[in-house]
């Protein structure tokens, strides 16, 4: 397999499973769309190893299995060398793409180990008892994503601020994950809502109080409103296309987090989401520079 193919493929598993990112990392120029596609895809592999739905992986994998599946794949970029990949490497597309992007651009390789512990921590069932330790957790899913897409983006400012802000978008993005699948996520034994603020409001997740639940949901929206403020101080930071892209993919989910505040209570009967139109709309909005 060439080059070529092997970031066809990490576009083809992006445009088709990024449901949200896609339409910001297609803002993007060729090249940093391209190496973009191949973050996306090796995360998207990650995630789906922890998650069980790895396509060839069985549906009741032990959890000791995804865990050794997960260090494998920390083995693997650790392993990565843009100028000698092993022969069986060289079978896998996402990690001959990814080794041309570790060449290419100053990402930092790192922050994929950071998302393994985030997804082992998942497979582990860990809960968390203070907003201290849901942080740690959204650094690892999700700051590491703002970081890793940083190194394709690149910066003229500070790059450590820039990398700092790139994470609180990344943790904001999160806070609004936790909150759109939270009656997925207890129906699978995953609980990610800080206890301390399930004690405060006096909410029970097998039989939530609703106005007891609206008030605990208003409390946590208003913590990633917070979150996104910060992250928005990036923008100014990027060129146009990548903060177009940025902007584009961060939209997305303020708009959802604010379409969640607005009827809180949806979230325990089905998965709020933005149509295609709105998600489009937004995508436009950042292209303009209407984004903030």
């Amino acid at each position: 397999m060439d080059l070529t193919e092997a970031y066809r493929e990490c576009e083809r598993i992006t445009w088709s499973q990024a449901r949200n990112f896609a339409y910001g990392i297609r803002l993007l120029p060729h090249e940093k769309r391209r190496g973009l596609a191949v973050i996306y895809a090796f995360a998207r592999r990650i995630d789906d190893i922890g998650d069980g739905t790895l396509p060839g992986q069985q549906a009741d994998m032990p959890a000791e299995q995804k865990i050794a599946d997960l260090e494998a794949a920390r083995q693997a970029v650790l392993d990565l060398d843009g100028a000698n990949l092993n022969g069986a490497s060289l079978d896998d597309p996402v990690l001959l793409a990814l080794a041309d992007v570790k060449r290419n651009f100053p990402v930092p390789m790192e922050a994929f180990g950071e998302l393994i512990d985030g997804c082992v921590a998942d497979v582990r069932g860990t809960r968390y008892e203070t907003f201290e330790d849901l942080h740690h957790y959204c650094r690892c899913v999700a700051g590491s994503i703002g970081r890793l897409s940083l190194g394709i983006f690149g910066t003229s400012h500070d790059p450590q601020e820039a990398a700092d802000l790139a994470d609180s978008l990344g943790v904001a993005l999160q806070l609004t994950n936790i909150l759109r699948d939270i009656r997925e996520d207890h129906q699978n034994g995953r609980v990610y809502l800080p206890a301390e603020d399930l004690v405060k409001f006096d909410v029970d997740l097998d039989a939530p109080n609703a106005s007891q639940f609206t008030r605990l949901m208003e409390f946590e929206a208003e913590r990633a409103r917070d979150w996104y403020a910060t992250g928005w101080r990036l923008l100014p930071m990027l060129d146009r296309r990548s903060a177009a892209c940025t902007g584009a993919m961060a939209g997305i989910y303020r708009q959802l987090l604010e379409r969640i505040a607005a009827q809180p209570g949806a979230v325990l009967n089905s998965r709020v989401s933005l149509s295609t139109g709105e998600k489009a709309m937004v995508a436009a909005r950042a292209l303009a520079g209407r984004i903030r």
